[in-house]
Formats: C-alpha cells, sequence, structure tokens
C-alpha cells in the first residue's frame, strides 16, 4: 500500500488506536482484539526495549491472520530507530516531534512518516520538507480551538491529534469540527485494567461502539 493510498485509509478511519505493552502475547491478543472490532490501521508504541522484536512479531501475525491491517510505529524519534521499524516491517512512521534525520530515512525507503507538531513553527517546517500529514500533540494542552486556529494557515494540510483524546461523543466531535481528519487514542481507549485483566472482550466490544460512533459523528 502506498503512502497515498495510507493517508486516505487514516482519514476514513477518523482514529488510530495506539499502545504499548511489553508481553508480546498480550500484545498480539489487543491487535487482534482491535481487528475483530473493525480496525484497519493501529499504532505500536516504541517505549521499551523489546519494542521493535515485539513489532515484527505483530507484522507476522498480521500477514497470516489480519492481512488488511495497516501498521504504525510510533514515537520515532531518531533515524536510528526509524531505520529498525522499517526493517521490523512497518506500514508508516509517528513521531511526536519533527526530526529531520527520520524524514531523511523514510523519504530514502518512501515509507509515510507522520511528524509530531505543536507550534505554528513546527508546522510550518514540516509542511516545507513536504509532509502533508501532521500529528498535533500532546491535544490535551493544545486543544480543539488551537486547530481552529491554525487550519486556515495551513489550507494544505491534514492533522491528526493524540493525547488526552477520550471517546466520549462530545470530545470526539470537538475535536472532528475543529478539523482534524482523525484522533489518536491510546490509554484512555486501552486502558490499565484491560491490559491487567486481560479482558479483551471488553475491549472488543468498546471499540466495536467506538467505530460506530466515528462512522456516524463523520457522516454528520
Amino acid at each position: 500500500m502506498n503512502i497515498e493510498e495510507i493517508i486516505k485509509k487514516i482519514k476514513e478511519s477518523g482514529f488510530l488506536p495506539l499502545f504499548y505493552h511489553h508481553d508480546r502475547k498480550v500484545c498480539i491478543e489487543i491487535v487482534r482484539a482491535m481487528f475483530a472490532a473493525g480496525v484497519r490501521i493501529a499504532e505500536f508504541v516504541n517505549r521499551g526495549p523489546q519494542a521493535a522484536e515485539i513489532f515484527n512479531l505483530l507484522v507476522k501475525t498480521r500477514d497470516v491472520e489480519m492481512k488488511d491491517l495497516i501498521l504504525a510505529a510510533g514515537t520515532i524519534k531518531s533515524a536510528a530507530d526509524a531505520e529498525t521499524f522499517i526493517q521490523a516491517g512497518a506500514d508508516l512512521l509517528i513521531s511526536p516531534v519533527f526530526d529531520k534525520s527520520v524524514l531523511d530515512v523514510t523519504s530514502k525507503h518512501r515509507v509515510l512518516w507522520i511528524p509530531g507538531c505543536m507550534t505554528p513553527s513546527e508546522i510550518h517546517t514540516a509542511e516545507k520538507s513536504g509532509c502533508t500529514l501532521i500529528k498535533l500533540f500532546p491535544g490535551n494542552i493544545l486543544g480543539p480551538s488551537f486547530v481552529e486556529a491554525v487550519k486556515p494557515l495551513f489550507t494544505e494540510l491534514d492533522f491528526i491529534v493524540t493525547g488526552g483524546v477520550d471517546s466520549s461523543e462530545k470530545n470526539l466531535v470537538a475535536w472532528y469540527r475543529s478539523g482534524v481528519c482523525s484522533v489518536g487514542m491510546g490509554s484512555k481507549l486501552i486502558g490499565h485494567d484491560v491490559l491487567k485483566n486481560k479482558n479483551y472482550d471488553e475491549l472488543k466490544e468498546k471499540i466495536k461502539k467506538l467505530v460506530v460512533l466515528i462512522k456516524r459523528l463523520k457522516s454528520e
């Protein structure tokens, strides 16, 4: 799947579930639950020493069981991280910052990179570097009003927001109305209790409802 097709899928989905766990079996079950609930793009976060190894295992599981699932690697902050996760099979990379060395690696491999930005200057730098989809982070600090303010300044860009986004209709409506094309959800979607108790059926049902809700909101 090429870069344009992945961006289209992100926009169509309207949300991006993201998570990290040190137990590979837990990670596989989380991805299976998300896929069964209708998720077709998910992010695994680079936050542990075994992250790349676990990610590669998720890719191999995906290739056997969930062939149309797009897997993103998140929290990519260096060229070395970028190379490692591209070799591990990432379909795209997502960062909390703008880092030129990551851009160089993803450009070389022709892999989609979504940089994280917090200020108009950072957004401008990303746009000038050829990025068309920007992650606004942290969302709980910026708020929907920030998106409303900067969107008219960057009419050629699309925005996804992460950090503090929850699955309530009120919160989602505020973000979509502000102009973002998608929202990222981590701990507020895949909570500690779900991970601790391995309640994957509960997670699946929660995400199923969210998929339906987002589809309705985006069609209104």
